[in-house]
């Protein structure tokens, strides 16, 4: 069954950031992921107004989401984006 990973970043320095998005691709690759959602416009349509960077990515399921996330490649590419943002990620199962 597929799973997300959905990731909330506030981007404090982009230019350090752009760097850690210009890796991340060929990494999620690599375990079978791919984006549904990279950024774009966000509108709130209830609650507090979301003012985070939204990030979807799709795997074969969660075992795939855990072995990108626990990578030494993704290991890389976080301390890329360390300093330069604020982070969570969680990961979801979809549905049947």
């Amino acid at each position: 069954m597929a799973a997300y990973m959905i990731a909330r970043v506030s981007v404090t320095d982009w230019e350090q950031y752009n760097e850690y998005i210009k890796v991340t691709p060929d990494i999620i690759a690599k375990y079978e992921g791919r984006f549904i959602v990279r950024g774009g416009e966000t509108i709130t349509l209830e609650g507090p107004e979301e003012k985070w960077r939204i990030v979807v990515v799709e795997f074969p399921d969660l075992a795939k989401v855990k072995e990108f996330y626990n990578s030494p490649e993704y290991a890389d590419a976080k301390k890329i984006r360390e300093g330069a943002a604020l982070a969570q990620f969680v990961a979801i199962s979809g549905v049947e």
